[in-house]
């Protein structure tokens, strides 16, 4: 039960902070791309205060603590290889942020404002993390013979 309200606390803290920094309307982060015009560089300093959080966090963290509180361990990515798949995803995400105007992460609060195209996003992206899922599953079996 305490793993279930961390979780749900930690969210409600990320969401208040994309709320609050304005990340969840989506010309704000398409006026970031807009060099030529309307350019507002306030995405840099929140993605800036987010990479100075995260790494104080993580030097604290693993720092002192052998594993997580309400886990064994920690869960690390052990694949070090810049792969067609990283870069692929990687790709993917750049341009449907930059389409849509949402990360992933910040489209989950914008929900609360009621727009259809917020909607319309978030099922988007759950169709292609299973497209994306079981292409994974069809490359990585082998050909019938």
């Amino acid at each position: 039960m305490s793993k279930l309200v961390s979780a749900f606390l930690i969210g409600g803290l990320f969401g208040l902070g994309i709320a609050v920094s304005g990340m969840i309307n989506p010309a704000k982060v398409l006026n970031f791309f807009d060099i030529a015009g309307t350019w507002d560089p306030s995405l840099i300093f929140v993605m800036g205060g987010g990479l100075a959080v995260a790494f104080i966090g993580y030097r604290l963290v693993f720092g002192r603590r052998e594993a997580p509180v309400f886990e064994s361990a920690f869960a690390l990515p052990t694949k070090r290889a810049i792969d067609w798949q990283l870069v692929g995803g990687a790709a993917v995400f750049g341009i449907g942020w930059g389409i849509a105007g949402f990360c992933p992460g910040a489209s989950i609060p914008a929900l609360g404002l009621g727009y259809p195209a917020t909607a319309v996003f978030v099922a988007a992206v759950i169709a292609g993390v299973v497209v994306a899922r079981f292409a994974r599953m069809r490359l990585a079996r082998p050909a019938a013979a």
